[in-house]
Parts: structure tokens; C-alpha cells; sequence
């Protein structure tokens, strides 16, 4: 009985796949890459057409020996890693270490670990696809070309350990761009005006200034706003029309990897790679009670919102059952850009009725919460829409001189117009099971407007109230990790699988870090940016950058030259590289005296960067190498020890609040404490911020839930969010070193 030798990247897909196959065949693990181009060394030629030198990665030799060995016992070897780029990439050089020939039916691949597609692929062996590898090759040289050659110019200008990257600069100067455009923001004074009402039967509810019979007004400052009221003094108020109509709301696509990548971000706190560890190894396999190993969703890395038949046959069917035919939704396709390769499917549960509860007990918390996001998702996706009834009601402020009859609503007499707008679900059709959720919305769930009392044309209202409110306008915000990465796709810079490690590295760097989740570039990302926008136009280019990435596409969909589009850009690169090398000065980054004394010889420590951030250091280097953390006041006391708390910042740059007496006290805070006791529980408060109820108070204890605005001292009873504390073996910076 002949046998096959089946390689795949990670054991846990090994363990998943060799016992839906069984005793025929033997499934090994490569454990990711096993050749790459050296790190201490360029290793590409560019006078002979950039050829790469690869060699086996450090730690590799003895699995390659193994795979090797295990190559030797068995009939046939089929390469099976992930179906994408990189997997195909991996393939090739598998083939090329193990001595296979690339072009014979040796690559298999699997868009879902699952019994049937599991089979069914290992009956479809294919050549290696030349073009798909030719296409990772050329993004893995041209990072190289990017990296190695122009990093050094960084080392020797401004200070060593700087790097740049064709996507990790652009992804800079989108951070920095922002906040020159925050900081440059001038807001813009507005006003408006809610009136509340009353109708003869004693219902409440109220409206908003519109304009006049004319159309929308705006109101700008107080003089107008003091005109306006001056002018409704005394005016009656009539319904002037009430507009009723149906609207279709559709439901969401499936996930792609960055839709995921956003949404886990949004609604369970993900960080990128958090998310798509998490769901590889969702996709990789694991063992249900019953089921045995499986993979629970399709491949995670992909950019198209496309379904299979079967898949949505099979949703229907369950959609049918579990909530009734009214629920089915109609086939429909999505609409994708051109940037879309298309490759794989969306990403969704590999059987829909997988329901997420009924397998909560095998996952871990964080399995379980991004599975049921998936499923969730694309459940929602084939549902039928969402069916709201809203209704817009004009009401008139009417002058002692109006007609009571609506013919003469129209006429002189009407003196504003108020709005008020409502809706009701008539029809949940997808909302059922899932709403989208959208950036810097507290709760990420859609509420609609409140139902308004029945109304009816030429109805007298009672005027209870105005309510004059004077508003500005505000800057963009920074970006999120979920912002930054909607951003980066719709400029279509880099790809969903390089955003993880593109966010990881700006951060390792110095170039930004983390503050109240949002990133905020520092002075030395700034600088880098500055001087490669001067000198370097395209490398940080966005469209340039954007335009780089579809040449690169059509390498593995269309077979273009890979040595043509690199030749392309090497030859503009190096002559900007010899002007900027010769028209840079050094830049000294002058290191800011402080009023901390060294401990050892009595200098004033000054402020220097590292690459965890600022960190106080010695003017006396070499002779005295006292450094120690920059600790920035707060201007709180600690709750466990009354010593002052201060600013401090993991290895990612996110911002925390720790006691300035570690590691003798180990207080520790995501959010920022407020220097006060929660009234109800005597527990800390700490502050919250959030795009509903803007800047409030929240106790830190999860179960008391007292919150209160700012300025408040009474006890709302309101239950708010809660105060989330680092663990003890979260990683953070208590020293800091450059």
C-alpha cells in the first residue's frame, strides 16, 4: 500500500489533517518558512537581474533533515501549506530543499480544513503556481531593496536602529499627517436649537431647528441664535407634514481579512495580530467533542466577499429552519474594487450549523468570541434586510397673523421650521442576529430614532421648552488600529496579511505610540517622515505606494516580468538615495535637560530616546551610564500606597498609569485615575471617554458600575463602563534602555 508524505506549516494543522486522512499518509509540520534571504547581508544582486540568496533559516536544518528523512519513506510528497502568496512560496522552497521538482503534481491546497474538502483537494494535485511565487519574491526583495538600503542613510543622519519600509512609511505618514491636520484644525463656532413638545393628549417629544420655508438654515453664532429666539416669541407651533416611508436596510458582506481585522478590533478589543492568531488557529484545526479535529472557518487571508453555492445553500437552509422563510435572503453579489484578487473565498464557518454556543466548552475565551463574530457575520450576510418604517415630521412656528388652515402654512406667517425624524424595525430580517459596528460608537449597536406619538397635519403642539446648544467643530480623530487598517486598504497600501506586522513595527521603532487606543506619531516619527517626503517623494508616496502594489498583484495574476517591475523601480531609488546621501545633514536630536539629578554623579539627567520611547539618561556618558524611566506625574496618588502615579508605556507603546514606587508597589491602570474614591463602593475612579457621552467618570470596580460626567458628585446610578487592569504578566517597560 503506497504511502504519502503530506507538509504543512504548523502541528496543529499537521495533528487536524493526518487524522481526517488516516494511516496512508503522514502529515508533517515545517514550522512556517525554511529559507530566506540572510539577515546580516543584502543577498540580492542587482546586476544580475536581483537575484536572491537564500538560505536555511537559523533552526531549520535540523526539521529540513527530518522532512528529509521522512521524504525518503514514502511514495509520494505533497506540499499543502496555506493557499495564498506565501504558502506557495514556502511550497517552492520545500520543493527546492527536499529536491522535488516544482513543476511535477506535487502542491496541494485547502481552502477549509474539513473531512470532504480535505479529500477532495488531495485528489486535485497541481504543479507550483511560478507566477504566485514569482509575485512574493518580488515583494520580498523590494522590501529588502527598501530596508537595507535606506535604513543606513537613517543610521548615519540621525541616529542607528532607525528603519524605513515601503508600507511601515507610508503607514507612518498617514499617522502623521493626521496630526498636523489635528493640530492645524481651527473649529468652527454652530448652534442648535431642540424645542420640546407636547400634543394634546400629553405625549412628549421634540425637534430640531430646520430652516425656513426656503430650506435648511444654519445658525453660526449667538447673535443669530439670539435673533431666532426673538423671533419665536410668542409664535404657536402646527404639524406642517408628516412623511412616512419604508426603507430597506442589507445586511453586511462576510468577512474579508481586513473587514475581521477591523471588526474584531471594534467590538472585542483585538489588536491585529491578536486577531489573526486567533483565527488561524480556528482555521487550522480544533478537536470538538464528537466532531473530532476540524477546522472551524475558511482561510483567514483573503480580500473577496464571494460565497460558494454550497456554503450558501447550506445557510439558507439553516436561516429557513432557525427562523422561519420571511428570514432567507436572495443571492447577492457584493461589489468589489479592482483591487480584489479574488482567490479565496470570504471568511466564514466552515458549517453553519457550528453553532458557536454548542462548541463554546472546546474553544478558549478568545476562540470562542472571534468564531461567534464570524458566524454571526456571515449568517447576517444571506438574511433577508431589514425592513424600518420612518417617519419625518415638519412642525411650523406660526405668527399671531397665520390661517389656521394648512392652505396658508405656506403663506407669510411662518417663521422656522423644526424637525423631527423616527423609525421602527417593522421587519429585523439580518438585524436578528448581527449589526456592523462602526468606529468610536460606544456600543457599536444601531438604535435608530425614538419612535414618534402619532401626529397628524394641522396639529397644535405645545411648545414645553427650547433648548439653545452652542457646538464646534471637531478635528479628525487619530487613527485606531481598526482605522488605521481601513485606511491602508482603501489606499490599497500593503495587504490585509502585512498589516499585523506593518502596525507591530512602526511601534518597536519609536515611530508612534498608543494613547487611549489611538495612535499619536513622536517627535522622532515626525522627523523620519519629514525627511523622507523631502527626499524621498515616492517611497512615502500614497498613490506612488498604491500604484507599486498593483504591479505587483499583476506578477501573480497576470505572470508580468518580477525583474522588469523591481529594474523599474531600483534605478529611480538609487539616484535619489546618492542626492539625499549627499544633501542630508547629521541631525543632532538635542537631549532635553530636566531637573532630575543623577543619583550617581549629580549632572541634571536630560531626555533621550529609545527604542521603547524617552527614558532619562546622564549627560555624562561614558563616564557615568546611569540611565532610568522618564516618569511623567499624573498628578494622583497611588490607591494602594499614596505614592505619585505616573505615565508609563509597554514595548507597543501603549500608555498605562503605574505607581512611581514599582516594583515594591504593583498598582497598575489601563485608564487614567481621577484622583477621587467612587461614592457608592469607595473604590477608585478612573476616567472614560467615549464618543456618546464624551469625557465621564467611571469607578473601576466592574461590578459597583457607577459612573458619573464630568462635574457630577451625585450618584447617578447609572451603569457605565468598566475599568479594565492590566494583569501581572502583561508586558511593560520598567526600565527603559536605548
Amino acid at each position: 500500500m503506497s504511502r504519502s508524505l503530506v507538509i504543512v506549516e504548523s502541528p496543529a494543522k499537521a495533528k487536524t489533517i493526518e487524522k481526517i486522512l488516516g494511516r496512508r499518509y503522514k502529515v508533517a509540520a515545517s514550522m512556517g518558512h525554511v529559507r530566506d534571504l540572510p539577515k546580516s547581508q543584502f543577498g540580492v544582486d542587482p546586476e544580475r537581474g536581483f537575484e536572491p540568496r537564500y538560505i536555511t533559516i537559523r533552526g531549520k536544518g535540523p526539521i529540513l533533515n527530518q522532512l528529509r528523512a521522512e521524504a525518503q519513506k514514502v511514495d509520494k510528497v505533497l506540499l499543502a501549506t496555506d493557499p495564498d502568496r506565501e504558502g506557495e512560496a514556502i511550497s517552492w522552497h520545500l520543493a527546492q530543499a527536499l529536491g522535488l521538482d516544482p513543476d511535477d503534481d506535487v502542491r496541494v491546497v485547502f481552502q477549509e480544513i474539513t473531512k470532504d474538502a480535505v479529500k477532495e483537494a488531495i485528489k486535485k494535485p497541481r504543479g507550483i503556481n511560478h507566477n504566485l511565487v514569482n509575485a512574493q519574491q518580488a515583494r520580498r526583495i523590494l522590501d529588502r531593496v527598501v530596508g537595507y538600503r535606506l535604513s543606513p542613510l537613517l543610521w548615519r543622519k540621525i541616529r542607528p536602529g532607525l528603519s524605513a519600509g515601503r508600507v511601515q512609511s507610508v503607514a507612518v505618514r498617514l499617522i502623521v499627517d493626521r496630526e498636523i491636520e489635528i493640530e492645524n484644525f481651527e473649529p468652527q463656532e454652530y448652534w442648535s436649537l431642540t424645542a420640546h413638545f407636547a400634543t394634546g393628549g400629553g405625549d412628549l417629544f421634540s425637534a430640531r431647528y430646520h430652516g425656513d420655508q426656503q430650506g435648511k438654515r444654519e445658525i453660526n453664532n449667538k447673535e443669530e441664535m439670539d435673533a431666532l429666539l426673538e423671533s419665536l416669541e410668542g409664535a404657536r407651533f402646527q404639524v406642517a407634514s408628516v412623511t412616512r416611508k419604508e426603507r430597506k436596510r442589507n445586511p453586511a458582506p462576510p468577512f474579508t481579512t481586513s473587514t475581521l481585522q477591523q471588526e474584531a478590533s471594534r467590538k472585542l478589543g483585538f489588536s491585529v495580530r491578536r486577531t489573526m492568531r486567533v483565527a488561524q488557529q480556528l482555521y487550522e484545526g480544533l478537536d470538538i467533542p464528537g466532531v473530532g479535529s476540524v477546522g472551524l472557518i475558511t482561510y483567514m487571508r483573503t480580500d473577496s466577499t464571494r460565497v460558494s453555492q454550497q456554503a450558501a445553500a447550506e445557510a439558507a437552509a439553516f436561516i429557513k429552519e432557525r427562523y422561519g422563510s420571511q428570514y432567507v435572503g436572495g443571492r447577492r453579489r457584493s461589489r468589489q474594487n479592482n483591487r480584489v484578487q479574488d482567490a479565496h473565498e470570504a471568511i466564514r464557518p466552515t458549517s453553519v450549523t457550528r453553532l458557536p454556543d454548542d462548541i463554546k466548552g472546546a474553544l478558549t475565551r478568545d476562540q470562542y468570541r472571534l468564531y461567534r463574530l464570524i458566524w454571526e457575520r456571515f449568517t447576517a450576510s444571506q438574511m433577508a434586510p431589514a425592513v424600518l418604517d420612518t417617519v419625518t415630521v415638519d412642525i411650523a412656528a406660526l405668527g399671531p397673523e397665520a390661517r389656521s388652515d394648512m392652505n396658508a402654512i405656506v403663506e407669510a406667517g411662518v417663521r422656522a421650521i423644526f424637525r423631527a425624524t423616527g423609525s421602527v424595525i417593522k421587519f429585523p430580517g439580518f438585524m436578528q442576529v448581527y449589526i456592523e459596528g462602526t468606529d468610536d460608537a460606544e456600543n457599536n449597536q444601531e438604535t435608530g430614532d425614538k419612535p414618534l406619538p402619532p401626529l397628524r397635519e394641522g396639529e397644535e403642539l405645545l411648545l414645553q421648552d427650547m433648548e439653545p446648544q452652542q457646538h464646534f467643530t471637531q478635528p479628525p480623530p487619530r487613527y485606531t488600529e481598526a482605522s488605521l487598517v481601513k485606511a491602508l486598504e482603501e489606499h490599497g497600501i500593503g495587504r490585509p496579511s502585512t498589516y499585523a506586522p506593518t502596525i507591530e513595527t512602526i511601534q518597536d521603532r519609536g515611530y508612534v505610540v498608543q494613547e487611549q487606543k489611538r495612535f499619536k506619531p513622536t517627535e522622532l516619527g515626525r522627523l523620519v517622515t519629514k525627511m523622507l517626503k523631502e527626499h524621498f517623494p515616492s517611497i512615502i508616496d500614497i498613490e506612488f505606494t498604491a500604484q507599486m502594489e498593483s504591479e505587483l498583484d499583476a506578477i501573480g495574476e497576470a505572470g508580468r516580468d518580477w525583474r522588469e517591475v523591481l529594474q523599474g523601480f531600483y534605478e529611480p531609488f538609487t539616484e535619489a538615495l546618492a542626492k539625499a546621501d549627499k544633501a542630508i545633514q547629521q541631525v543632532d536630536l538635542e537631549p532635553e535637560e530636566t531637573d532630575e539629578v543623577c543619583s550617581r554623579c549629580g549632572r541634571n539627567m536630560v531626555i533621550k530616546y529609545g527604542r521603547y520611547g524617552p527614558f532619562l539618561a546622564c549627560p555624562g556618558y561614558p563616564e557615568c551610564k546611569n540611565t532610568q524611566p522618564l516618569l511623567e506625574k499624573i498628578g494622583v496618588n497611588c490607591p494602594k500606597c499614596g505614592r505619585d502615579l505616573v505615565v508609563r508605556r509597554t514595548k507597543r507603546g501603549r500608555v498605562f498609569y503605574g505607581c512611581s514606587g514599582y516594583p515594591d508597589c504593583d498598582f497598575l491602570s489601563w485608564d487614567k485615575p481621577a484622583g477621587r474614591n467612587c461614592p457608592r463602593c469607595g473604590t477608585y475612579m478612573v476616567e472614560k471617554s467615549s464618543r456618546r457621552r464624551g469625557k465621564h467618570l467611571a469607578c473601576a470596580n466592574e461590578e459597583c458600575g457607577y459612573t458619573e460626567n464630568i462635574g457630577e458628585t451625585s450618584d447617578t446610578g447609572e451603569t457605565g463602563e468598566t475599568a479594565d487592569t492590566p494583569a501581572a504578566t502583561e508586558e511593560v517597560v520598567t526600565r527603559n534602555r536605548s
